[in-house]
């Protein structure tokens, strides 16, 4: 099934971001195009004139693929073995469930995941015999793997809490903070949240801070350790960078401007801030590839990517808590959160 000269085929919904060839987030054309396992042989977009520029970026790469302005009937001509969903929030969870239904062997799906837990409970259902990839890239930046090979190997003793900070947002980027926060955790299970959203009822009615308003939170894990979200205040298009604070029980470990640089402490270090030293990323976005590959050694050998059903079904149901405890005026929320129905949008995003 869908398989050209032994290459994954891959179909892609939603190309706006990919009308380039140079390497960054959201572009994954670019991503599949360094790896030699797959091949892209087909896009969804409704807009025409994206559809064009698309396949003229890319034709002396994948020649005149075949363009869709329906999606279903793209899945059912092409039959392709993995789709790649670059299409807003609202689409996801229907898009991966009907790819799922019609045979695709490997989804990778942009943040954020769904507009509700229930589209996540469906989507996660859908995905039970089929890896999936959702694109927190965090997972693959050498640096972090790093840092988390770090803490897990004791250099600042057993994590009791950690804090991050400068949350723009609690669903479009907020994922991004979640899973990071989980994997320097070392991925225990959240079973609670408590948290406030930001009051940005002030805002003109298209205000991003109004549609997808920041927040601050705690979160329990099943072995008693605490995370803690700082909110940055204004959400100006970037936001404020990635930053934690990871307590152990004999010492700190400092993680800054996104893990460019990094610093422990230890009780028995003489009061002396110590430099972790980190791998940097070698291209533009070393991510992106390597998301590929993993999701193609998933399909490969029947296995998982490093951010499949558990870690997408964590980062996401996140956001959707701290919205609900805000209602209960902070009170904790049992994991998993009650109300699946509850419908957050984040932005407005491509042509759909």
């Amino acid at each position: 099934m869908g398989i050209r000269n032994e290459k994954l085929t891959v179909a892609i919904a939603g190309c706006h971001r990919m009308l380039n060839r140079k390497p960054g987030s959201h572009n994954f054309a670019t991503a599949f195009c360094e790896v030699d396992e797959t091949e892209v042989v087909a896009v969804f977009d409704f807009d025409l004139d994206t559809r064009t520029e698309f396949v003229s970026c890319w034709h002396d790469v994948w020649g005149d693929i075949p363009t869709y302005g329906d999606y279903p009937k793209m899945l059912e001509e092409i039959q392709p073995d993995i789709i790649c969903i670059a299409t807003r929030q609202t689409m996801h969870a229907e898009q991966s469930v009907l790819a799922a239904g019609l045979g695709v062997r490997g989804i990778m799906c942009d943040k954020p995941l769904v507009t509700s837990l229930v589209e996540m409970d469906d989507l996660m259902l859908a995905c039970q015999n089929i890896p999936l990839l959702l694109a927190l890239d965090r997972r693959w930046f050498e640096r972090y793997v790093a840092l988390c090979d770090q803490i897990s190997d004791g250099i600042i003793g057993e994590v009791k809490s950690i804090i991050a900070y400068g949350l723009p947002n609690l669903i479009n980027h907020g994922c991004h903070w979640y899973d990071a926060l989980f994997a320097l955790a070392g991925d225990v299970e959240p079973v609670w949240a408590s948290g406030f959203v930001d009051d940005f009822s002030t805002e003109p009615e298209d205000s991003r801070r109004r549609m997808d308003p920041s927040g601050r939170a705690q979160i329990g894990l099943s072995n008693g350790t605490v995370l803690y979200i700082t909110p940055d205040g204004a959400y100006t298009g970037s936001g404020l960078p990635m930053s934690f604070e990871v307590i152990g029980d004999t010492g700190r470990l400092f993680v800054l401007n996104d893990a460019h640089q990094s610093f422990f402490w230890t009780s028995d270090s003489s009061d002396q801030v110590q430099l972790v030293e980190l791998p940097q990323d070698t291209n533009a976005w070393f991510a992106g590839p390597a998301m590929v590959r993993d999701l193609v050694q998933a399909i490969q050998t029947n296995g998982r990517t490093k951010c499949d059903v558990d870690q997408a079904r964590r980062a996401t149901e996140i956001g959707f808590a701290i919205h609900e405890s805000s209602k209960k005026l902070g009170a904790k929320v049992k994991l998993p959160v009650s109300d699946r129905l509850l419908r957050i949008e984040s932005f407005p995003w491509g042509n759909e």
